[in-house]
């Protein structure tokens, strides 16, 4: 049974929450980590927060761990890079060696469980799904794997609201590209997350 969490909070100075989110996406070259990264900043900046995308990629244009960071807060982003993630996703199992450790205490990691075998951290939850799988079978397109894991952990983190995230997909896609991208967020909403076993 997939399980919901509140996307994190910070107390600001006169006691109310705010939000305040370090993301860090991570995969091969190819697995299209950036373009999920900036809809997800794009989204977020459509619903009124501060943002800033940043991203990285390893030697090899594709298939070296690349990886991409998003930091989301109601109040402006004084230091532009992540520093331990509040949410990971691991599309690879390089990206899973190389970032997974920089998640924070009481932070969320999301693997594609078809492609990474997750070890265990200490105050960290592990959640997968077979992303890549799932695209393949479903959509007859397993390229579109990174859009089903952002839907999959949009909805359950609740980072942005649905309604944003799809119409960052609408504004940033080409129309010959949106109807199968939409299907792929729509099949990530609906994929429940389990426990990784590590």
């Amino acid at each position: 049974m997939p399980s919901k969490a509140k996307a994190p909070l910070c107390a600001s100075q006169n006691e109310q929450q705010t939000t305040y989110l370090e993301l860090r996406l991570s995969g091969s070259g190819g697995q299209g980590i950036l373009l999920a990264a900036a809809l997800l900043a794009d989204a977020a900046l459509q619903a009124g927060k501060q943002v800033v995308q940043t991203q990285s990629y390893g030697p090899e244009a594709r298939g070296g761990a690349s990886k991409a960071e998003v930091i989301i807060s109601d109040a402006e982003i004084d230091y532009p890079e992540v520093r331990l993630a509040h949410l990971t996703l691991c599309l690879s199992q390089p990206a899973f060696d190389k970032y997974a450790r920089q998640a924070g205490p009481g932070s969320v990691i999301y693997v594609d469980s078809g492609l990474v075998k997750p070890t265990a951290i200490a105050g960290v939850q592990i959640l997968g799904a077979p992303f890549t799988q799932l695209a393949s079978e479903q959509l007859g397109r397993m390229v579109v794997a990174n859009i089903v894991a952002l839907g999959a952990l949009a909805a359950h983190s609740r980072v942005v609201e649905r309604e944003v995230l799809f119409a960052a997909l609408a504004r940033r896609l080409p129309a010959k590209l949106l109807e199968l991208n939409q299907r792929a967020l729509e099949l990530g909403y609906a994929t429940p997350l389990q426990a990784e076993a590590c």
